[in-house]
């Protein structure tokens, strides 16, 4: 190798860290996968994260990101050692952050990195980062969003607001694929179906005949006849009639019981953000139970208007679009208001096979 082409080399790999800690600021989580080979790692032992393929990175950059308040990433340079049309080297980290739970720090961590050179140009083949000091005191400083507008500002500027999102949309079918992938990667099974029709019949393969079934307070469930099949079909041991059957004031104990650990539980869900986490929002909160792990099985039937891009944009379609209509619902029906009492967030399903989430190409529901 000519003393060039070394040049144009390093130049590269340092374009490539670069790129990555842009990505990751940018929070373009597919354009930082891309800069994986496609059997590419990164690995974070302290955190800990293991992702291994583009597809794994990306999902997992997407959850990662959902969490951060905010998050600035600085890059020093560090060492490459060329090796044909391999390289090793390391790069030098500093990290402010803090998460929307309210964790925050100071830290400084090392890249051990081994680099290929591909088609597109040099990639990562691996990434391992080493943290070598944390600081988590308090920061002083403030996001600028959380500023905006504020006396302290010298500058007494504002940022543009950001575009509302639609919460009626479809998702695209990217999007879709992406909230797949983020649900398996999280233990979900996941299936992409053309519509509630195909949902209807899927629960017929999905849920046995004579299993003790649940079903959510669902429009989703109400408008695609779903509700009707498991609760007036007779082919169920259909848990919502007999609930409704029995007095609230002397029962509430069975109630409590039925309610908790069906076989099966059938709901839809108030978002799913295309990082992997599924969002239920209730008043009584009597059906969260079962979602959350009371039921031996669960099946979400979701429409593709409750995609999200992450958690806090589910919220705002919980208050913002779900409890609006779900209130007129309520008035009509029980003569009383709804409320967002009780939130169920489920990030990951640590029992394989139990959770199935079919993701409708069509919107059905609020």
């Amino acid at each position: 190798m000519n003393d060039f082409q070394a040049i144009a080399d390093r130049v590269e790999i340092e374009a490539l860290r670069g790129e990555f800690t842009d990505a990751v600021m940018m929070r373009d989580r597919p354009r930082l996968a891309a800069l994986f080979t496609p059997d590419g790692a990164l690995r974070m032992p302290n955190i800990p994260v293991e992702q291994i393929g583009r597809e794994e990175i990306l999902a997992g950059g997407e959850r990662l990101q959902s969490q951060w308040d905010f998050f600035v990433q600085n890059t020093h340079p560090g060492t490459i050692q060329l090796d044909g049309d391999t390289a090793t080297g390391r790069a030098y980290i500093q990290e402010l952050a803090r998460t929307r739970d309210g964790r925050e720090g100071l830290n400084y961590a090392v890249y051990h990195d081994r680099y290929q050179r591909t088609e597109e140009g040099w990639r990562f083949a691996e990434r391992v980062y080493e943290v070598r000091y944390l600081d988590t005191s308090p920061l002083a400083g403030t996001a600028p969003h959380a500023a905006q507008g504020s006396r302290t500002d010298p500058a007494h500027t504002t940022a543009p607001p950001a575009p509302a999102p639609s919460f009626t949309d479809p998702a695209t079918a990217e999007q879709l694929e992406r909230v797949a992938a983020a649900l398996r990667a999280g233990g979900f099974a996941a299936e992409i179906l053309d519509d509630a029709a195909e949902a209807r019949a899927r629960i017929k393969d999905l849920v046995p005949e004579g299993a003790g079934v649940l079903t959510g307070a669902s429009e989703t469930l109400r408008l695609s006849g779903i509700d009707e099949d498991i609760n007036a079909g007779g082919q169920y041991d259909a848990i919502r009639p007999r609930i409704l059957a029995i007095d609230r004031a002397t029962g509430a104990d069975e109630i409590r019981r039925l309610a908790a650990g069906p076989d099966f539980v059938v709901n839809s869900v108030a978002a799913v953000t295309e990082t992997g986490s599924l969002v239920l929002a209730s008043g009584s909160g009597s059906q969260l139970p079962a979602n959350a792990g009371g039921a031996a099985h669960a099946v979400w039937i979701v429409g593709a208007q409750k995609v999200v891009p992450d958690l806090s944009t589910a919220l705002r379609r919980i208050e913002e679009h779900a409890l609006p209509l779900e209130n007129a619902r309520a008035q009509a029906v029980y003569g009383m208001p709804s409320a967002v009492n009780r939130l169920l967030i489920l990030n990951a399903e640590p029992r394989p096979g139990r959770g199935t989430v079919l993701l409708l190409r069509e919107a059905i529901g609020y």
